[in-house]
C-alpha cells in the first residue's frame, strides 16, 4: 500500500491536488445490505463477500452520477469548472464527508450517518465555484467500542486508528501474494473483504436496505458455496463477477481466499476441492490449498499427498508451505 505514502502531500490538502478548487461537494450513496453480514459468518461452507462487492462496481455507477450533478452545477454557476472523484485520486473522502455534514468519523475510521449507519459509498465534486458550506456533523459514538472489539485480527490499535497491515480487507483484496499464517484462521469464511466493524455499529438500525436499481444486491453473491467458488477457472470467474469489484482482484487471489475459508470450514468433504487445486498454475492458490488440506486431512492422508507433490514443486514459497504444514501435522 505504498500509494498511501506516495500521495500523502496531495491527500492532505485538496488545493495540492487542484490549486483552483474553492468548494467541494460530497455525496454518499447507501449500500445497506438486505441481510445481517455477521450472520453469514456462521455458514462455514459458504464464502462471505463484503456487502459493497455483491453488486455492480460502485465506481462506475457513482462516477456517472457525479458527472451528471457536476454538469448541473456548471450550468448554474456560469464560468465554474469541476472535477469528479470516486477513489480515483488521493482525496480524503471521509474527513471531507464529515466536514460536509454527511456523518462523522467513527472509531473504526469509517463515516457513520444517523440515517444510513456505516453503509455509505462516497464521491466528491471539486469545483471552482464558491458555495455556502454545510455544518459538520458532531461525533455520536459516545463510549461505544463495538467496532473496535469485534475486529478478528485486532486491526485497531486505538480508536480512530486502523492498522491496514492487520486488516482482513487488505489481505483478501489488496494483497497480491501469500497471506501470512497468523491471519488465516481469523479470516474465517470471508473471501473478499470484511464488514464486521461496520455491521456491528448500533447506528445501522436506522439504515433502510438500499434500493438502487443500478447497484442492486446480487443474492447469488450473498454467500456462495465454497465448493462452487473453488471450481472457477479464469473464464468462469470473469463471467460470474463481471461488473463487480471482485473482478478487479482476479481469480487467483479470490481462490486463495476461498481455500483459506475451506481450511477454516472444518468440512472434510471440501478437502477434495483443495486437493484438486494442488496442481493449479498459480503459486498462491497451490500454497493456500496445502494449508487447507493440512487443516482438514488426517496426518497419513496429508503425508501421502506431500510425498506426491512436494518433491515436484518449483516455487520456494509453496515448498515452504508444504514443510510448515508437515511440521504442524507431525506436532
Amino acid at each position: 500500500m505504498d500509494w498511501m505514502a506516495e500521495g500523502q502531500e496531495r491527500r492532505s490538502d485538496p488545493a495540492a491536488l487542484w490549486s483552483e478548487v474553492r468548494s467541494i461537494v460530497m455525496l454518499g450513496a447507501s449500500y445497506a445490505p438486505p441481510h445481517d453480514p455477521l450472520a453469514l459468518l456462521a455458514q462455514k461452507d459458504r464464502g462471505v463477500l463484503a456487502a459493497y462487492a455483491a453488486r455492480r462496481d460502485y465506481h462506475d455507477v457513482i462516477k456517472g452520477r457525479l458527472k451528471e450533478l457536476a454538469g448541473f452545477l456548471v450550468a448554474r454557476a456560469a464560468g465554474s469548472d469541476v472535477k469528479v472523484f470516486v477513489d480515483t485520486a488521493p482525496v480524503m473522502e471521509k474527513p471531507l464527508a464529515a466536514a460536509a455534514g454527511i456523518g462523522w468519523t467513527g472509531k473504526h475510521s469509517v463515516v457513520v450517518s444517523r440515517e444510513h449507519g456505516g453503509w455509505l459509498l462516497l464521491g466528491a465534486i471539486f469545483t471552482t465555484a464558491i458555495l455556502p458550506p454545510d455544518a459538520p456533523e458532531r461525533e455520536r459514538c459516545g463510549s461505544c467500542t463495538r467496532c473496535l472489539d469485534i475486529c478478528p485480527t485486532g486491526a485497531f490499535p486505538a480508536p480512530y486508528q486502523l492498522d491496514a497491515r492487520r486488516c482482513i480487507a487488505y489481505w483478501t483484496i489488496e494483497h497480491k501474494g501469500h497471506i501470512p499464517a497468523e491471519f488465516r484462521e481469523a479470516i474465517g469464511n470471508r473471501v473478499f473483504g470484511c464488514d464486521d466493524c461496520i455491521a456491528v455499529c448500533p447506528w445501522n438500525k436506522f439504515a433502510a436496505t438500499a434500493h438502487d436499481a443500478r447497484m442492486a444486491f446480487r443474492e447469488d453473491l450473498a454467500a456462495p458455496p465454497l465448493a462452487d467458488l473453488a471450481r472457477l477457472d479464469d473464464a468462469a470467474f470473469r463471467a460470474r463477477f463481471a461488473g463487480t469489484p471482485v473482478k478487479r482482484t482476479g481469480r487467483d487471489r479470490l481462490l486463495r481466499n476461498v481455500l483459506i475459508a475451506i481450511g477454516n470450514s472444518g468440512d472434510v468433504a471440501l478437502a477434495a476441492e483443495a486437493e484438486r487445486l494442488l496442481d493449479d498454475p498459480s503459486c498462491v492458490v497451490r500454497a493456500a490449498a496445502i494449508w487447507a488440506l493440512g487443516r482438514l486431512l488426517h496426518h497419513d492422508r496429508f503425508a501421502a499427498l506431500a510425498r506426491r507433490h512436494a518433491g515436484a514443486e518449483t516455487d520456494e514459497a509453496v515448498r515452504a508451505e508444504w514443510s510448515a504444514a508437515e511440521r504442524k501435522e507431525a506436532a
